[in-house]
């Protein structure tokens, strides 16, 4: 995107597309998925496994619907990743007693370990891209009003 002034924009300025939010977010997260996919391979990871594992890492045993909102995915899109998991051996999926429609999602000692080997994949993002922690912190603050409410 070009740095300009609000007083400088024309309208055609605000539609030309280096000017778009929109266009450089898609392109970013597209280009940033990318770069994720090498890391993760040798743990046996795709980045949307690898998200749902943050999130069980942080607190495993809850709900699909509640993985679903943690992770601002629809159950129906979440649920297949979380089959290829279980396919794995990394989590297991149970109907709860008291109310089987409810399906409990929980790490298996092999995600559990998993974890130690993903402890390096913060270090080798922040090399592959040439930052530091401090400035990630920085960009993920600055994008949290166009990412909405969790």
């Amino acid at each position: 995107m070009t740095d300009v002034n609000d007083a400088d924009l024309s309208p055609d300025d605000l539609l030309a597309l280096d000017n778009q939010v929109c266009f450089a977010l898609v392109t970013a997260a597209r280009n940033i998925v990318g770069l994720y996919r090498p890391i993760l391979e040798p743990l046996g990871l795709t980045h949307p496994q690898y998200l749902v594992m943050l999130a069980l890492w942080e607190r495993s045993s809850r709900s699909l619907r509640e993985l679903a909102v943690e992770l601002a995915l629809e159950p129906a899109t979440l649920s297949p990743l979380v089959k290829r998991l279980e396919a794995q051996g990394l989590v297991t999926r149970s109907r709860r007693d008291d109310d089987e429609r409810v399906l409990d999602v929980r790490l298996t000692d092999a995600g559990r370990r998993l974890r130690e080997q993903a402890l390096e994949v913060p270090g080798k993002v922040m090399a592959s891209v040439g930052t530091d922690a401090q400035a990630l912190l920085a960009l993920r603050d600055a994008l949290r009003p166009f990412a909405g409410a969790r």
